[in-house]
């Protein structure tokens, strides 16, 4: 005869994953109902591509710029992926403190949810959302005449590092939005971080044409890592040395910035 354990085992591996699956399916079903806000997210981009795309060609033709060849919309493609990562990512944390204002995360907190699937599960449907968008501009990009030597792999490639970036300003984001509980800073810290990001990298422009210490900066900048990267597996006679390092980094500082987020989340729930 067998008595039950006086310290029955906690949630395992296979609850947090189950648990994320339905938590990120919760946030997913949130999306579609609201289509409209996926749609918007891509209107700036895609004005961006095809806008900059056409008034901005011949800059590829200027003494030291690299990365002419297939012009300059081929150049700025991955630049404008990136770029939809990261604001659709910056503005993440808006769901906790949607949660929060309705009374969905005490409900949560009071319920059997595994605690890291609640962090995970958000960090999960971003990244589908810059999937999805992500595919829009490639597709985009291929509709107004860009072509990519480096073919399916390069795109995948280019899949990859937008979803890394979006986790790492996705977990980024709900720290702030679960550390302060307020829109308004999460909209300044924002504001704050991802113009001056996008414009230190070569999303848009190449860093041979500017100044020195531009480069230097975005030497330790994710976005010019996702950038380089996606540009890199796109282009002809691809250095794989060059894709598989900045991709280690992303994936590094994502895994960092998740657990900044895991931390922000239980200083909250110690807080609640």
């Amino acid at each position: 005869m067998t008595t039950a354990s006086p310290h029955p085992a906690g949630p395992g591996p296979s609850t947090l994953v189950a648990h994320s699956v339905l938590l990120a399916g919760r946030r997913l079903r949130a999306l579609g109902r609201m289509p409209a806000f996926v749609v918007i997210g891509l209107v700036q981009p895609v004005i961006w591509l095809l806008l900059f795309g056409q008034l901005f060609r011949a800059v590829v033709d200027l003494p030291g710029f690299t990365h002419g060849d297939g012009g300059f919309l081929r150049f700025l493609t991955p630049g404008v992926v990136m770029m939809t990562a990261l604001f659709a990512s910056a503005w993440a944390g808006t769901t906790y403190l949607q949660d929060i204002e309705r009374g969905v995360m005490d409900r949560m907190l009071t319920s059997p949810a595994h605690r890291g699937a609640m962090v995970i599960a958000t960090m999960v449907g971003q990244a589908v959302q810059t999937l999805v968008q992500s595919l829009v501009v490639v597709a985009v990009a291929v509709a107004a005449g860009a072509r990519f030597p480096g073919g399916v792999p390069g795109v995948g490639v280019t899949l990859l590092a937008a979803v890394l970036l979006a986790l790492v300003f996705s977990a980024l984001s709900d720290a702030v939005a679960l550390l302060t509980r307020r829109q308004a800073t999460l909209i300044a810290i924002s504001q704050f971080t991802t113009l001056p990001l996008m414009f230190l990298s070569s999303a848009v422009m190449d860093l041979r044409l500017a100044p020195g210490w531009v480069g230097a900066v975005a030497g330790c900048n994710p976005v010019e890592w996702a950038v380089t990267a996606a540009r890199e597996a796109l282009g002809a006679g691809t250095d794989w040395g060059t894709v598989l390092g900045h991709l280690g980094l992303l994936a590094a500082t994502a895994l960092a910035m998740g657990l900044l987020s895991v931390r922000a989340f239980r200083s909250y729930r110690n807080r609640a």
